[in-house]
């Protein structure tokens, strides 16, 4: 199955297809920014407001986690993943680290 037509859903049923599960499946990633960022997000801490590089950082993190979580399930014969999720957490400062994990199921 191509990467494109892959089906990751959070939802326990896809409609229209009948499958069996595989097991579960995780995308991992732990992702920092870098030390000037990290001056400019303690600044922005003082005043207020939205943290743009801290946005985009778990934004990125999360598209790694899936995508690993795609590969993964590619790898396991699966041809998509039900019941995804996500979790996240710090790891001191400045990392943040985000798991996607689900089910991975072959079509039957």
């Amino acid at each position: 199955m191509a990467e494109d037509n892959f089906i990751i859903t959070t939802t326990e049923h896809i409609p229209g297809k009948d499958y069996e599960v595989i097991g579960e499946v995780f995308g991992l990633t732990t992702q920092s920014k870098n030390v000037v960022r990290n001056i400019g997000a303690g600044l922005k801490n003082i005043v207020g407001g939205e943290i743009k590089d801290y946005t985009k950082m778990l934004d990125e993190a999360r598209n790694v986690s899936v995508d690993r979580l795609r590969d993964n399930a590619i790898k396991m014969g699966a041809d998509a993943v039900v019941m995804m999720r996500f979790d996240s957490g710090s790891i001191g400062a400045d990392m943040q680290s985000v798991a996607a994990y689900g089910t991975a199921v072959k079509f039957k």
